[in-house]
């Protein structure tokens, strides 16, 4: 590793501390737990950035730099600008604040492995075109030019998805223990309960199935955009839930 990795690397976890006290001071400065879309998604891309900087440690993914650096100075300024976060109620239950912490970076990493899908789909479309002349490339195609080789990304994917899956694993299990401490239930018997447990049953089985039958490529890619768009909707409104997709009043 040359020195001016060593640099960028020490550069960006300094980055990462700052960005995630900030998240911490944001959400859970106080005794009450605040969560809104912005910090949802700075707190998202934060996790995604940590773990692709614990990936840097032992493969050269410096490509993504130049999309992962861009993302979290956006999102850092969003969550500035749109500083509004609603208060939690019934924070203060241990269990509870503890599942919605992990439920949020379930739904990040989850969040991050999609992205991540969405980009390997366009690395590979871009790999499949025909060369142009160096002057008329774009800079989007330069961008895709200088991101890491697809097996290198699509073993980072899986390494996302699993860490996503064990936390998802664990925030069902805590929402669990949480539902039973408030309201006797072991599951609400709700719209977010049963779309998060086709997205972690969804993940289950990509993993299975990159197991057993060794998946990849674009079936592995349409699993993992399969199992996000179940917990898109797990967070959607009930009440678009009830209209659109049950077609209930």
């Amino acid at each position: 590793m040359d020195q001016a990795s060593k640099l960028t690397r020490t550069g960006l976890l300094g980055a990462l501390v700052l960005h995630g006290v900030a998240l911490q001071q944001a959400m859970l400065g106080t005794q009450h737990l605040y969560i809104g879309w912005a910090l949802a998604l700075s707190a998202a891309v934060w996790l995604g950035l940590v773990v692709f900087w614990l990936e840097s440690l032992l493969i050269r993914i410096d490509g993504l730099q130049l999309l992962l650096l861009p993302a979290a100075a956006i999102v850092t300024a969003i969550a500035a600008l749109f500083p509004q976060a609603q208060l939690v109620p019934h924070a203060n239950n241990p269990w509870l604040r503890a599942h919605l912490l992990i439920a949020l970076a379930a739904y990040g990493l989850i969040t991050i492995a999609a992205l991540h899908a969405m980009l390997m789909a366009l690395l590979d479309r871009h790999l499949h075109r025909p060369l142009d002349a160096p002057a008329e490339r774009s800079i989007v195609g330069r961008v895709l030019d200088a991101q890491p080789p697809l097996l290198v990304q699509e073993r980072l994917l899986f390494r996302v998805i699993w860490i996503g899956f064990a936390v998802l694993t664990l925030a069902v299990g805590s929402g669990s223990v949480a539902s039973i401490t408030l309201t006797g239930k072991f599951l609400p018997f709700d719209h977010k309960t049963i779309f998060t447990l086709l997205s972690w049953a969804t993940f289950g089985v990509l993993l299975l199935g990159r197991h057993i039958r060794g998946w990849r490529g674009r079936v592995a890619l349409r699993w993992t955009l399969t199992g996000f768009a179940f917990l898109i909707l797990a967070y959607t409104g009930s009440r678009f839930v009830l209209e659109v997709i049950l077609h209930r009043g």
